[in-house]
């Protein structure tokens, strides 16, 4: 799983991904109200713009935006960017090309892993997250898994599920390139089952949680054990005190 760049369609002007990985933190530092955007309002927006209106936010995002991350505006009204998306999967995802049979290869993602995708305006959510699966060669069903928004408001951070249709990248236009204002975040689906897992990535599962719970033991075996060996050394030198 290399850091570099991977595309779906190349030299297509209207409809192509790119990613790449990194690792930094959250950002911090306090959000005032007036420049918070109220994202329980985008239903209210408009989710289309004139040219104009398109090439003066885009001039205005480019100006405020501070990691040289910056949009474009094509021959046609559609433009291009980039969107941060975090990974935050709690389960093991079944990888593509593993050693363990035809099943794959089970294993925890890093949490708080951050992807930077090169998107168009018109790549929905469910591409995003075909895209960031396939950037990984997971091999579940995408329909597992969901993007949200995040949001703070009045020192409250808010989180809400996007639907499949929508377009993140006119969200990160609409809201500017501040973090705190908007972020997205890759999370499995909130059913609380397990009946969408197959029997192979259910027993990935279980010989994940095996190899966890051995290495658990293993490490409360050698606590002790040194606990004890300094016990016998402390009796020992007790016992040979003059």
């Amino acid at each position: 799983m290399s850091s570099g760049y991977s595309s779906l369609e190349e030299d297509s002007e209207e409809y192509f991904f790119t990613a790449r990985t990194s690792f930094f933190k959250k950002p911090t530092g306090k959000v005032t109200e007036s420049k918070v955007w109220d994202v329980e309002k985008d239903r209210e927006l408009r989710t289309e713009f004139s040219r104009d209106e398109i090439r003066q936010r885009i001039e205005q995002y480019n100006s405020e935006t501070k990691d040289h991350l910056k949009m474009t505006l094509g021959r046609t009204d559609v433009y291009t960017g980039f969107i941060k998306v975090q990974m935050d999967l709690r389960r093991p995802v079944t990888v593509r090309g593993g050693q363990r049979g035809p099943e794959g290869e089970a294993f925890y993602l890093p949490r708080g892993a951050i992807n930077t995708l090169h998107v168009s305006s018109i790549n929905t959510v469910k591409e995003v997250i075909v895209a960031l699966l396939n950037k990984f060669t997971v091999a579940d069903n995408p329909a597992k898994y969901a993007l949200y928004k995040r949001y703070r408001r009045e020192e409250q951070v808010y989180v809400c599920k996007l639907g499949d249709m929508e377009k993140p990248l006119f969200l990160r236009l609409v809201a500017g390139p501040n973090l705190d204002t908007l972020s997205f975040v890759l999370r499995e689906q909130q059913t609380g089952e397990w009946d969408a897992f197959s029997i192979p990535e259910l027993r990935n599962f279980l010989r994940i949680l095996d190899k966890e719970e051995e290495e658990q033991k293993e490490a409360v075996i050698r606590r002790y054990n040194i606990y004890r060996q300094r016990l016998q050394e402390a009796l020992f030198l007790h016992d040979w005190r003059p």
